[in-house]
């Protein structure tokens, strides 16, 4: 069972590296987030210091938009296999349907991780530097924008983690709404039985 399972998640892992669209996604993914999130950072003013406002809520607002590329990534790790057809190679090789999803789901979690600590460490980044200078700065009262501060963690760790739920969530949903290949097989049997077979004895003349 578990070199079962190692099998299936080398293969998993092989076929998502090598699908230029899988690294091109992420990719997408991570700049949609930091760019996004440092547009709501510059578009942010607070002169006084007094505004009602999240550093870390500003600086890590394009999970938003991030997510929508997630559920790309998750759905094509899917709906491709079965698209193509290799869905039978891949059954065939290893039966266990729970198997082959289970390590799709693990490498498409791990990807997920690393891109979305990637992208929210440099969301933060990015609003560290950027929002100091509109005003929301330690200097006027609002949290620094530290991993060594407890809500700021909790913000980026409930990100990435919100991150994966995402990929998870799409992964199940594009592999219970599958679209199953019509049997031709049978059809053409089937064709093939009417035409070869004699007329009804009520039809006979």
């Amino acid at each position: 069972m578990r070199q079962s399972l190692t099998h299936a998640l080398h293969a998993e892992w092989t076929k998502l590296r090598t699908l230029a669209s899988t690294f091109w996604l992420l990719l997408a993914a991570a700049a949609l987030t930091v760019t996004v999130s440092a547009a709501a950072a510059a578009a942010v003013r607070c002169p006084s210091g007094h505004c009602v406002e999240d550093p870390a809520k500003i600086s890590l607002t394009g999970i938003y938009l991030g997510q929508a590329v997630i559920a790309v990534v998750a759905v094509m790790a899917v709906s491709g296999e079965y698209g193509t057809g290799m869905i039978r190679v891949t059954l065939a090789a290893m039966p266990r349907r729970v198997t082959v999803l289970g390590a799709k789901a693990a490498v498409l979690t791990g990807l997920v991780l690393v891109t979305g600590t990637i992208a929210v460490l440099t969301c933060l980044l990015a609003g560290g530097l950027i929002l100091p200078g509109h005003g929301i700065s330690p200097a006027h009262g609002y949290p620094a924008l530290s991993l060594g501060d407890g809500p700021v963690l909790r913000a980026a760790f409930g990100s990435v983690l919100y991150l994966a739920l995402i990929a998870l969530l799409s992964l199940g949903a594009a592999a219970a709404l599958r679209r199953r290949p019509r049997p031709s097989g049978s059809c053409s049997g089937c064709s093939t039985c009417s035409r070869s077979s004699p007329p009804s004895p009520a039809t006979r003349t």
